[in-house]
């Protein structure tokens, strides 16, 4: 069974778009059997698109996993089965937001139209997020700024407050007595 078949089976409304994005190199990415799963679509045949119009993918739309991204990637998602034909030959193309919303243009399907926008909404829902936590990161870090100087604060004043509580029970406590001592003492004569 090609690659693509596999991940056709694998691209199911269970799965949510977002699943399918990875961080690569910094960068949200979808790779090419991932889209062609989505598109319904043989990778072969997505990527032969690619190729005749490589032009519109520059650097930053599109590159190839190296074979250690490609590894790692792969294990944490079994997709390739044991036979002829089932194991890529080249490793696998990482497509952006940009690159993905141009695929649609190469494509020039009604599905990969529709698909196209779909993933570009997931990416979009993602950087909401991501802006969300940011906000929220900032907000604890301000908050914790905060704690961290009303703690030393609160550490100052129960010093001064403990310093002041010994002084006031030494002004509480009588005056020692100095005692006499009891018995006879020797005089040297």
């Amino acid at each position: 069974m090609p690659r693509s078949k596999v991940l056709i089976k694998r691209a199911t409304p269970s799965r949510t778009l977002e699943a399918f994005i990875h961080i690569v190199r910094g960068q949200k990415v979808m790779l090419d059997a991932d889209i062609a799963g989505l598109y319904q679509v043989e990778t072969r045949t997505l990527n032969q698109a690619v190729r005749r119009n490589l032009h519109r993918f520059p650097a930053d739309f599109m590159f190839r996993l190296t074979t250690q991204e490609a590894t790692a990637l792969r294990s944490q998602f079994v997709i390739l089965e044991k036979g002829r034909g089932t194991h890529a030959k080249y490793a696998p193309l990482a497509f952006t937001e940009h690159g993905i919303a141009m695929l649609s243009s190469v494509l020039r399907s009604k599905r990969a139209a529709q698909m196209s926008i779909a993933i570009v909404r997931a990416f979009i829902k993602m950087r909401e997020v991501v802006a969300a936590n940011k906000e929220m990161a900032v907000r604890i870090d301000k908050l914790e700024r905060g704690h961290d100087q009303t703690a030393s604060v609160i550490q100052v004043l129960a010093e001064d407050i403990d310093h002041l509580a010994s002084e006031v029970e030494q002004m509480k406590a009588p005056p020692p007595v100095s005692k006499r001592r009891i018995g006879f003492r020797a005089t040297n004569a």
